[in-house]
């Protein structure tokens, strides 16, 4: 007996699915074991279907119709946002049907509901395309990985703010170029706020956070910062300095908390995620058994995303008759560890006047508060122009340095602009 899909959503990654579930119905047959058949495609815009093979596919407006379709037996939900989506895919659990999704948003943002609701009615939630693409992350972390500790995972997950920076580091270009310019090619939204302030990746830190520790995590809780203030000298400073900067989601467990971030990091040239460019994603996992593990692939797009759905569909098709797997499982409930503990070093690029003394005054408030210079850079400028002075420190607190930067930014006669402050990996 066939199992039958329906798609919810005809758009970029629903249009991909569509088109791969109808021309490689062999290829995943060989895989699944069982015939996987499309039968039912909901879709408000029709328009969007006219380039689309539907024969002897029910089409309709109706999401409700899909969802009530005996015929579907599991719901891929493509259109994304919470809702009507989040209600979509209640439905489509409570009427006894697995769901597929790639809903990053929604799952960040109602996990456990979602679990809740999936385990009552002893159906599947799989959301593989929710993070990094392609990458087949999620199964990484809980199957083949199921026997490890995550010690630490760093994460390029926005194929938009890598593709910014890495235009920006090897063309030397400013970010409010390279921004229009994405946007311009089809990589970056219009507005983009959601990719480049950081808040995509948040949602797959969080999804990436609970798998790996078992936990929930809250959203609102996570620090988050985009890449708006990355300026050009910034990336300069970096790659003279032998690092590339990266926006990076990180997880640690350290003394009983979990330590979730987003933010730009300078990033080692000799690391493997320093060679991550353009829009493509990397996940870089240390753990305790398996060690160091590399993942790498196209973060986005149309059919690497309908790539990942397909693998979700194909595992609810092998499972077939076999208890159902919950979306998430949690064992443990972590607090968040507060962002002024970490313990690390950083980037620091003062603006100041060209004045005697300046170094002097800014080293000594850096003292002050007990943050320790390992390196510093202070380059001749033309007269009456400001100067730039980069610092590196040794390892220290986030709150410290943090409270330092603010006392030297209030020294309004040599401070010229914000000082700009970046985490080193």
């Amino acid at each position: 007996m066939a199992l039958g899909i329906g798609v919810i959503g005809a758009g970029t990654v629903g249009g991909g699915v569509i088109q791969t579930l109808q021309s490689h119905r062999p290829v995943i047959l060989d895989k699944a074991g069982v015939e996987v058949a499309l039968v039912h495609v909901a879709e408000k815009n029709l328009a969007a279907l006219r380039e689309l093979d539907l024969d002897g596919v029910t089409v309709s407006e109706d999401a409700d119709a899909l969802i009530n379709d005996p015929k579907v037996r599991v719901v891929c939900e493509l259109i994304g946002g919470v809702e009507p989506a989040r209600t979509f895919i209640v439905k489509a659990l409570e009427a006894g049907k697995h769901v597929v999704t790639a809903n990053k948003m929604l799952i960040a943002k109602a996990a456990p509901e979602l679990t809740e609701t999936a385990a009552r009615n002893g159906v599947e939630l799989c959301f593989e395309a929710a993070v990094a693409g392609c990458i087949p992350i999620i199964k990484a972390v809980r199957e083949s990985l199921a026997s490890n500790q995550v010690r630490h995972l760093y994460g390029i997950l926005n194929g938009t703010c890598n593709y910014i920076l890495t235009r920006m580091t090897y063309e030397d270009k400013d970010f409010e170029e390279v921004l229009r310019e994405a946007q311009a090619a089809g990589f970056a939204e219009t507005p983009p706020d959601l990719d480049i302030e950081g808040h995509d990746t948040a949602h797959k830190c969080q999804i990436l956070a609970s798998l790996c520790h078992s936990t929930p995590v809250s959203l609102d809780e996570i620090y988050v910062e985009g890449i708006t203030n990355v300026s050009r000298l910034d990336v300069a400073y970096a790659n003279e300095m032998g690092y590339v900067i990266k926006l990076l989601a990180i997880i640690a467990r350290v003394d009983g908390e979990l330590d979730v971030r987003v933010h730009p990091t300078l990033v080692p040239g000799d690391h493997l995620l320093a060679s991550v460019k353009r829009e493509f994603n990397g996940v870089y996992i240390d753990a305790d058994i398996a060690d160091a593990t590399l993942y790498y692939g196209r973060g986005a797009g149309r059919f690497p995303t309908a790539s990942a759905v397909i693998s979700d569909i194909v595992d609810i098709a092998r499972r077939a008759g076999a208890p159902a797997q919950p979306p998430f499982r949690y064992s443990h409930h972590l607090p968040l560890r507060d962002i002024g503990l970490l313990c690390g070093r950083y980037y620091v690029r003062f603006t100041t006047r060209d004045h005697p003394g300046v170094l002097g005054r800014i080293c000594t408030l850096l003292g002050k508060h007990g943050v320790s210079i390992a390196s510093c850079i202070q380059k001749e400028e033309a007269d009456d122009t400001p100067a730039h002075i980069v610092m590196m420190t040794h390892e220290t607190v986030e709150s410290s340095v943090t409270t330092a930067v603010e006392e030297i930014d209030g020294q309004d006669d040599i401070i010229v602009e914000k000082t700009h402050l970046i985490r080193v990996l």
